[in-house]
This record gives C-alpha cells, structure tokens and sequence, in this order.
C-alpha cells in the first residue's frame, strides 16, 4: 500500500499543502473549522506525518518522557496510564522510563532531555540532589510529581501527603484505635513522601492526646507486601500490640492483612488498618481496604497542562498545583 503523502491530504481536504503543514505543526493562524477539515482528513486517510521533517521545522519531537521508579507498583502503573492516555489525546507520543530509585537513572533522564530527545518530562524523582535537579532543568521543561524540594521555575503537582495522613489517621482515632502502628517506616532513610507522611500521622496523634510510640514504626526495607508482611509479623510475633495500623502505600497494608490473617487477628474488630493510593486492587482484599484516594486524573491533567505551557514557551516562576484527596472508607477500617 502506497505511503499517504502530504499532498494527498491536501487534496482530500480541499486545501493547500502549506496548510496542511501549519495544521500538523501545530501553528496557530490556523481556523478552527480549517483545522478541523484538515485533521479529519489525516484520519480518514492514515496519514502520519514524517518526524524527523516534523522535528526540522517546529524543533519539537512531539515526544514526552513519564520517569518514575518502577511501573510494576500499581500507583505507578496506574498513574502512567492515566497520563498516557491524556499524551495520545494531545497528539504526543509517551517514553515510558523507570528509573529504579537510581539517581544515576534520575540523572540520566534528565540529561536525555537535553540531548533534545524528549520536548519535555513529567519526572518523579526519589533520590537526585536538589542541586542535580537546578543544574538539569534549565534546557527541557520538566514538571516534578511529589512532594521533595524544587528547584526555583521548576512546577511541580503534589497532593498534601501532611493532611491526607492527618486526616486518616484521625479516621482510626475516631474509632477509638489509640495504639496505632505506622508500617513502612523505610529502613534505609525516609523519602520526602514518608516524612510528609508520618509527620500527620504524629501530628493527629498528639492532637488527641495518644501515645508515638517508636515501637510502632514498623521498618520495611522494600515497598512491597513481602517487606510490609514480614514487618508485621515480627513485630507481633515479638508480643508487640496495637489497635490500627495505618500503611505507607497500599502495598504495605496488603502485607499487613495477610500477617494479620495469618496469627488470627480480625479486621477490623481487633485491628483497623488503612492504606495509601487506592489502588484497584484495595476494592478486592479481603476485607476491602480503607484508604487514601489521590485524584490521579487531576494530578495527570495538571501535569500535562503545566508540561504544555512551558513546551510552548512559558518561562515564568515555577507552579505548584496541589492535587485533592479523600478517603475511600471501606471495610478493614469501617465508619464509627
């Protein structure tokens, strides 16, 4: 089958080969109704444009770049689908990197932007240097996701990691839980998520006059439901009591109610437990899981929408857009 030209599109839409051109490439002083013909007949005909003449005339590669830690953790997975979905419907293509908490991999996605492979890159850093980042965001639009230090023009989307773990923590004190164990207390050093993280939690439990017990910061050395598992069961194979356990991640409070299950313990009438990200599979554990539920289509289309501006151009002071929550209530920590 004969490649679609350029020239067949024109003719099919009624219109000038440079038209054509200026509606593929994206230039503005294109009508609405023009544009509208012209993309119609793209699609009707399969046309796809040639990149490498694309990349010559706007200097764009109509690529983006997702760089996260590791898609085979749900929140990830379904985070990159959310924004892979929003790329297409904007006419880019997606690079899916992982970058495996590396920050030689965080660097080298950053350094891959510059090289002008990428337009621009959605980027959840785990361990570089705020320095790092500053010295590698200069040349490629990068919009951060998470909650660490950015640096100044950088923008970043977050969702307020402080208040949504204040909140849910409030949820198992609203329980009468008093004893209540945090599990994912990361063994090698706590991420700006963590801390963020455990800071409401303690927060809400000074606030209503219970105990932070160190005891009930449960390490785990991977975010996995292994390392949330093995937590759990050694510390209540220790003689280590509590009343609610409130989970890192989703992951983790799988863990939890397998270790759980395992030594007889029920959920929710001896332990409550929650979770974080409310990922697909939190509607089907047994029991079904309370927990935190992030707006990732809001967090997605901030990104891509911030993203968008500054591949267009924008070079203004860093956005910070915060992303909302709620608490999905389920039965492993039910409503009083």
């Amino acid at each position: 089958m004969a490649r679609v030209r350029l020239q067949d599109v024109a003719e099919h839409a009624g219109v000038s080969m440079k038209t054509v051109s200026n509606v593929v490439n994206d230039y503005p002083h294109v009508s609405p109704t023009t544009r509208s013909q012209v993309l119609a007949s793209i699609e009707a005909l399969g046309y796809r444009p040639n990149a490498t003449a694309r990349r010559l005339a706007t200097g764009r590669t109509g690529t983006l770049a997702l760089a996260v830690s590791d898609v085979s953790l749900p929140y990830f997975a379904e985070l990159a689908s959310s924004i892979s979905r929003l790329a297409t419907s904007r006419g880019y293509r997606l690079l899916l990197e992982q970058t495996g908490e590396s920050v030689e991999a965080e660097r080298a996605v950053l350094l891959g932007g510059e090289s002008g492979l990428v337009d621009g890159i959605i980027f959840q850093p785990s361990h570089i240097a705020l320095d790092d980042l500053a010295r590698y965001t200069t040349a490629t639009p990068v919009v951060l996701l998470g909650e660490g230090d950015a640096p100044e023009g950088v923008d970043t989307v977050m969702i307020d990691n402080t208040a949504a773990a204040r909140e849910i923590t409030e949820h198992l004190l609203h329980l009468g839980r008093r004893r209540v164990a945090f599990v994912g207390h990361e063994a090698h050093g706590l991420s700006a998520t963590s801390r963020q993280r455990l800071s409401g939690f303690e927060a809400a439990l000074r606030d209503a006059g219970a105990q932070v017990d160190p005891a009930l910061l449960l390490a785990t050395d991977a975010i996995s439901p292994e390392a949330a598992e093995h937590a759990v069961g050694a510390a209540l194979d220790s003689g280590l009591r509590f009343d609610a356990a409130f989970c890192r991640d989703d992951l983790a409070a799988l863990g939890t109610l397998s270790a759980l299950r395992r030594r007889g313990v029920r959920v929710p009438d001896d332990v409550a437990v929650t979770g974080w990200d409310d990922v697909t599979l939190t509607r089907f554990s047994n029991p079904t899981l309370t927990t935190v539920h992030p707006d990732l289509d809001h967090l997605a289309r901030s990104a891509m929408d911030l993203l968008e501006e500054r591949v267009g151009g924008y070079r203004g002071p860093g956005r910070h857009v915060v992303a909302p929550h709620s608490i999905s209530v389920r039965e492993s920590a039910p409503s009083a």
